[in-house]
């Protein structure tokens, strides 16, 4: 091994492809979007240097302060469900006693083919106010509780945030799966000959040692919520009114409604910092010894 990672010639060869690729598809266009922010610019005519005008604008933007509570919203909210669930449905297909479980395996993934269109659409039909499945439920159960589900100055957001956590559930369980497996085996054959039941060696054991793949997922909800934007576009268009605007939403609306690239790309330069910033603090959380 000392003889191959000595060689920084050859480590260099092969590895500047990779880096030359990779600064082209990201580091570049993240440059390229900064240098923008500091102009006033439509997209097509002259643009104007002001400097960081665009960002000081930012900080008195409304919008920016409901689309970054929004993105938290939505981001513990697929955290939680899709997190928490796909953790208890992993440890409960990773246990052989249980029966079906390849079914149930297909049956968590089987959302996240399905296109966001498709799946959006069905739950619309779910949140019908009239005729919506929500609701005949709760009727049904003789509960007097009803709810406009997505015209609702509150309640959209989690709403429209369930979707996203319903549809890609599946998506956390595969690794949350992937990560309760790669622990061995013995550690709980250990743990209950010591005198542990099932549910005790995995919060001691199982769940410590798959640290890694929490932080990966965590890191993957906090991102995701974040930048959400796709459900929002099609069940509300952002409605009722700005409510449900996320940081994308607002990106969008200036860059090609408003015609105001150079606040856009302000904009984007604010989601990619915010990004990052949650994925310097996810990793610095789970760098500690314990969770």
């Amino acid at each position: 091994m000392k003889q191959y990672l000595g060689n920084k010639r050859a480590i260099l060869f092969f590895l500047t492809p990779a880096l030359l690729l990779y600064s082209i598809i990201v580091f570049y266009p993240i440059l390229q979007t900064f240098y923008r922010s500091l102009f006033d610019w439509d997209g097509l005519s002259e643009a104007t240097f002001i400097g960081f005008d665009n960002f000081i604008d930012l900080t008195s933007d409304p919008l920016m302060i409901t689309s970054l509570k929004n993105g938290f919203i939505f981001a513990l909210v697929i955290g939680v469900f899709q997190i928490g669930l796909g953790t208890f449905l992993a440890l409960v297909c990773a246990d052989a006693t249980v029966k079906g479980r390849k079914i149930l395996k297909t049956a968590y993934f089987i959302p996240v083919v399905l296109s966001v269109s498709v799946v959006c659409q069905l739950w619309l039909a779910m949140y019908d106010p009239d005729n919506g499945l929500i609701n005949k439920m709760f009727h049904a159960l003789g509960m007097s509780y009803q709810q406009n589900w997505l015209n609702s100055t509150t309640v959209s957001i989690i709403a429209i945030a369930f979707v996203n956590a319903w549809q890609f559930m599946g998506y956390q369980f595969a690794l949350l799966y992937a990560g309760v497996k790669s622990v061995p085996e013995h550690y709980l054959e250990a743990a209950r000959i010591d005198g542990a039941d099932k549910w005790k060696a995995h919060w001691y054991i199982t769940l410590p040692l798959m640290k890694e793949t929490f932080k990966f997922c965590f890191i993957i909800c906090i991102t995701a919520g974040i930048g959400a934007y796709v459900q929002m576009a099609i069940m509300t268009n952002g409605g009722p009114g700005t409510t449900n605007y996320t940081i994308t939403f607002m990106i969008f609306r200036n860059a090609f409604s408003a015609n105001e690239y150079g606040y856009a790309c302000a904009i984007s330069v604010v989601l990619v910092l915010i990004s990052l910033l949650a994925t310097l603090i996810i990793n610095k959380a789970f760098s500690r010894n314990e969770i």
